[in-house]
């Protein structure tokens, strides 16, 4: 059977990551590429590397273990918090990652020096997103007791914004991050690399001059993968947003009324959906749903076509004035959200392509 499928275009993501990474160096900021919305895809790390990011950053060390096997020999991060059932692991196949708690760098204390290492920390301060990191009040004397752990280097500071809680990177909640940093060099003596506070979220404040100098590492995805910036979603000049393109076949294709008949109850998800009383349309059904991807993230590449919902394995279009016939294939721009569900999906194929025409555009 023929599985719905992603073309990764390798060059536009190679040509996306330049882009960045020249604005970005401009601007003395080193760009680690993250992998993590397509579960460590080897050939997307390749190609952002090509790109010149000078790292890799990923969320799950199964990740870091896929691109090792490939061959992807550059330093890579860890980038979600280490578990505390983790630390030999992380330790052993990892030079840095994020940390928070005492207890887990502790723990990498212990095996770092089993292992005759010295292990990076970028220690993480939560500035107002109310995901990872310290609260700031808690940051010196934390370092202090970090910094007495042997096999431990606290390389940099840094920060997460526009995650959980949709806080906006600004000029004032970055220069309070180099203002924490500063705390911390002179209360402790040491000397930071990084102080990492840009994400994709942060690109209009970089252009805009808003960045304070000392802020010299982003850790950029979205922006790379999707060519965009991640406050409001908008496409960032002289990129391209069409890297990956999701395609799925047309299995049915009927005249139906445009809202359910009968009484209604919760759809399988415990949802109750509106509708829109257009009369009756043509319903295409295609093979993919929400066991593969976020519904809500696909739009159709043909304007003519509109998503109208989807079960666990039927996704279901208008598809009145499309002109489409069963066995069509329907081609769609995935949103973050709906890249990184159908790119951890067993069901939906990957197609990386390099070195081939296509078309697409640039903003």
């Amino acid at each position: 059977m023929t599985h719905p499928y992603l073309t990764i275009d390798l060059d536009k993501i190679e040509h996306n990551a330049r882009t960045l990474v020249d604005l970005c160096r401009a601007h003395g900021i080193e760009v680690m590429g993250v992998t993590k919305a397509t579960g460590g895809h080897p050939e997307v790390a390749k190609a952002m590397l090509r790109g010149g990011v000078a790292s890799i950053g990923e969320s799950r060390l199964e990740h870091i273990h896929r691109l090792r096997d490939a061959g992807v020999d550059t330093p890579c991060a860890l980038l979600r918090l280490p578990a505390l059932s983790g630390v030999e692991e992380v330790a052993a196949e990892v030079g840095l990652s994020l940390n928070s708690e005492l207890a887990v760098l502790e723990g990498l204390s212990r095996a770092a020096c089993e292992r005759g290492r010295v292990h990076e920390v970028i220690l993480m301060v939560d500035l107002g997103d109310l995901r990872e990191g310290l609260w700031p009040d808690d940051l010196v004397p934390f370092a202090g007791e970090a910094l007495a752990l042997p096999g431990i280097r606290i390389a940099g500071l840094g920060t997460n914004l526009a995650c959980l809680g949709g806080v906006v990177p600004s000029e004032a909640n970055m220069r309070r991050l180099v203002a924490l940093a500063e705390e911390l060099e002179r209360s402790l003596d040491l000397e930071l690399r990084w102080i990492s506070g840009m994400n994709s979220s942060g690109l209009d404040l970089l252009a805009s001059g808003g960045l304070p100098h000392r802020v010299n590492h982003a850790r950029l995805g979205e922006a790379i993968l999707l060519g965009r910036e991640t406050t409001h979603r908008r496409p960032w000049p002289g990129t391209f947003q069409d890297a990956f393109v999701l395609h799925a076949e047309v299995l049915e294709l009927k005249r139906k009324p445009s809202v359910p008949l009968g009484e209604r109850a919760e759809d399988a998800f415990g949802h109750l959906p509106a509708f829109e009383d257009r009369g009756e349309i043509l319903r295409a059904l295609l093979n993919i749903g929400r066991e593969d991807v976020y519904v809500e993230g696909l739009t159709p590449l043909d304007g003519r076509l509109k998503v109208l919902g989807g079960s666990s394995g039927y996704l279901v279009l208008d598809a009145t004035a499309g002109g489409l016939r069963v066995g069509d294939r329907v081609a769609f721009l995935p949103s973050y959200s709906a890249l990184l569900q159908a790119m951890t999906s067993v069901n939906v194929e990957k197609r990386p392509l390099r070195g081939q025409e296509r078309e697409g555009s640039i903003a």
